[in-house]
C-alpha cells in the first residue's frame, strides 16, 4: 500500500481505537492488575504467591519503618529556620493523578498559547505557590508506582505493594486474609482529621472507588476490588472480603465522610436498578448501598448532576454524596456542560460544605482523568484536564484564607511523556515540531511517549509525516513502544504549597511523609505537630 493511501486510512484507524479515548463519550478503565503486579508478562492470574511477584525488601512491610523514615524527615525540616509557627485550620490535598512535570510544563504552554501567546512564559495557578519540592514515588515492591500504592503513601503516609490500598507491604496481591489482618490495616489522614474532630471528604473526576480517593478510606489487597461483583471475579468470595463500595458506606472513615464528588455510580446498585444516568448497577449481593447511605444520614443528599449541586442547600445537609456518571466521569472536553459539574463546581461546594465546621476540614480533591489522557496518549485531553485541575486549584486559594488554609498539590505518578527536539518558541505544544526532523528527513512531534498504540509507521518500518494527523485535541500523540496503552513513570514528582507550614514542603522526601507533614501542620495524628505533641505514639 503507498504511503498517502495508508495517511488516508489513520483518521478511520484512529476512530476504531476507541478504547484509546472516548468511546461513545465514556472514558474506558484502563488499568490491568496482571500488567500491574508483573504477572501479565509470566502468563500468571491473580496469584497471591510472593515469589511469583516483585520484590518487597522485608524491613519495609512494617509500617513502623514508615513512620519513623517520615519522622525523620520532618525533625531535618524542623532544624531549619522556621518562618512562622502557625496552624493550619483547615487541609486541601490536590493529587493531579498522572501528572509527571513534562505534563505540568506542556500544560502551562497550552495554557499560554490558548491565550495567543507564545506559551513558554504562562504559569499555572500552583506554580505561584511559595513553596515548592520533590516526591520520590517508588512503592514497596514497584520502581514505577500505581495510583494504588502511591494512594496509601500519600493519604495514610506508609508505602505498600502495588494495587494495595490502606494496608502494609506485608500483604501480597489479592490475598484478602493478610488484609483483614489488624497488624496490616493503616489509618489515612482522613481518620485522623476525623479524631481531631474536623470534616472531612473527597473530590474526583474518576469514581468514588477509584484507586487515588480510596486510599482515604479502603483497605484492600486489591484496588479492583470496588463492588462485590468485582471481588468474585478475582476469585475471591465476596462475603469474606469487604468491597471498597460497601467499606465506603458502612465503615470508618467512610461513613462520616461529609462529601463525595466523582463517577462510578454503578458500583453502589443492584444489577437489577438502573442508576440516574440509564444503566444498571453493577451489584451481585442485590444491595442498594445508595439507600442505604441515606438511611445512615437522616439529612444526607444524593446529588447526580451539575443541575443539583449547584442549586443544592449545603447548610440544609447533614453530607452529601455525588455520583455524576455511571462509571467514571467524562472528560471536560467531552462532558455535557449542562450535566456534569467542573472540577471547579465540585471544588467550590465541597470547600463551602465542609467550613461549616468551627473545627476546620480535610478534604482531598483530584484531577482523576489527566491519567487518562495520557493512558490513551491523547495528550490534548491529559493537558486540558490538568488546566480544569489548575482553575480549581486557583478558586480554592481564593476561597479560603492562606492564614488558615494549608493547600498542598502534588501528583501520584509520572507519565512516559517528553518534550523534546529544539522546537521554536511558541511551537505549538500539540503539534509537530518544525525546526527539526528524524535521520529520514521527517518532522516529528513535540510531544512523545515512550510507549503507546501508535508509532506511524509505513509498511517498510519507517516514519510517516504527520501533518495531517496531529494538532486537534484528541490526536494519538507518536509512541516508540508497541502497546495497548500509554505506561507509568517512575521518576519524582513535583509538590506545591501555600499556607501554613507550607515551607515544610520542600526538598526531595518520601511520598509517604507527605500526610506526616499535613497531619503536623494540623495538629491531627499521632505524630509531632506544630501544636505541640511530644512525639508519635506506637
Amino acid at each position: 500500500m503507498h504511503i498517502s493511501q495508508r495517511r488516508c486510512l489513520y483518521p478511520i484507524f484512529l476512530f476504531l481505537l476507541a478504547f484509546v479515548g472516548t468511546a461513545l463519550g465514556r472514558v474506558q478503565e484502563v488499568h490491568n492488575v496482571l500488567e500491574l503486579t508483573g504477572q501479565k508478562a509470566s502468563k500468571l492470574r491473580f496469584s497471591t504467591d510472593v515469589a511469583t511477584g516483585k520484590y518487597t525488601p522485608p524491613e519495609e512491610m512494617d509500617p513502623q519503618f514508615w513512620y519513623k523514615l517520615a519522622d525523620e524527615e520532618i525533625a531535618k525540616r524542623l532544624q531549619l529556620p522556621q518562618p512562622n509557627s502557625d496552624r493550619a485550620k483547615n487541609v486541601i490535598m490536590f493529587l493531579g493523578d498522572g501528572m509527571p512535570i513534562s505534563t505540568v510544563t506542556a500544560a502551562r504552554i497550552l495554557k499560554g498559547q490558548r491565550q495567543g501567546n507564545t506559551g513558554e512564559e504562562s504559569s499555572l495557578s500552583f506554580e505561584k505557590f511559595p513553596y515548592s519540592g520533590l516526591s520520590r514515588t517508588y512503592c514497596a515492591n514497584a520502581q514505577v508506582p500505581d495510583s494504588a500504592c502511591t494512594a496509601t503513601a500519600y493519604l495514610c503516609g506508609v508505602k505498600t505493594n502495588i494495587i494495595n490500598i490502606g494496608v502494609s507491604a506485608a500483604v501480597n496481591f489479592n490475598n484478602c486474609t493478610a488484609s483483614q489482618d489488624p497488624a496490616n490495616r493503616l489509618t489515612s489522614i482522613a481518620e485522623w482529621a476525623q479524631n481531631a474532630g474536623k470534616s472531612t471528604g473527597f473530590v474526583t473526576t474518576t469514581t468514588l472507588t477509584h484507586a487515588s480517593p480510596s486510599g482515604a478510606y479502603a483497605k484492600t489487597a486489591n484496588r479492583m476490588w470496588q463492588s462485590d461483583t468485582d471481588v468474585t471475579s478475582y476469585g475471591v468470595d465476596a462475603s469474606t472480603c469487604v468491597d471498597m463500595a460497601t467499606q465506603l458506606v458502612t465503615q470508618t472513615p467512610g461513613k462520616n465522610f461529609e462529601v463525595m464528588f466523582g463517577g462510578g455510580m454503578g458500583k453502589f446498585l443492584p444489577k437489577t436498578t438502573k442508576d440516574s444516568h440509564g444503566k444498571y448497577g453493577e451489584r451481585s449481593d442485590g444491595v442498594n448501598l445508595l439507600s442505604r447511605w441515606q438511611g445512615l444520614h437522616d439529612k444526607g443528599v444524593l446529588v447526580t448532576n451539575r443541575k443539583q449541586l449547584l442549586n443544592l442547600d449545603v447548610s440544609a445537609a447533614s453530607s452529601i454524596i455525588g455520583t455524576f456518571q455511571s462509571g467514571l466521569m467524562d472528560f471536560h472536553m467531552d462532558a455535557d456542560p449542562t450535566y456534569q459539574p467542573t472540577l471547579s463546581e465540585l471544588t467550590e461546594v465541597a470547600i463551602k460544605k465542609l467550613s461549616h465546621n468551627e473545627n476546620g476540614y480535610f478534604v482531598f480533591i483530584e484531577g482523576g482523568l489527566i491519567d487518562y489522557g495520557n493512558h490513551y496518549t491523547q495528550a490534548g485531553y491529559a493537558l486540558d484536564e490538568a488546566l480544569e485541575f489548575e482553575k480549581a486549584i486557583q478558586l480554592a486559594r481564593e476561597m479560603t484564607n492562606i492564614s488558615d488554609t494549608l493547600i498542598v498539590v502534588t501528583a501520584d505518578h509520572g507519565h512516559a511523556v517528553s518534550i523534546a527536539g529544539y522546537p521554536g518558541r511558541g511551537t505549538p505544544i500539540l503539534g509537530l515540531n518544525q525546526h527539526d526532523t528524524d535521520i529520514n528527513g521527517v518532522k516529528y512531534s513535540v510531544l512523545n511517549y515512550a510507549a503507546g498504540p501508535n508509532q506511524y509507521l509505513d509498511e517498510h518500518g519507517q516514519r510517516i509525516p504527520l501533518d495531517d494527523i496531529l494538532g486537534p485535541d484528541d490526536a494519538i500523540s507518536p509512541s516508540y513502544i508497541d502497546k495497548e496503552i500509554g505506561v507509568h513513570s517512575g521518576e519524582d514528582v513535583g509538590i506545591w504549597a501555600s499556607g501554613p507550614q507550607s515551607h515544610l514542603f520542600t526538598g526531595v522526601m518520601q511520598q509517604s511523609t507527605i500526610p506526616h507533614l499535613m497531619a503536623y501542620a494540623s495538629c491531627v495524628g499521632s505524630g509531632k505537630q506544630v501544636c505541640g505533641s511530644s512525639g508519635r505514639k506506637t
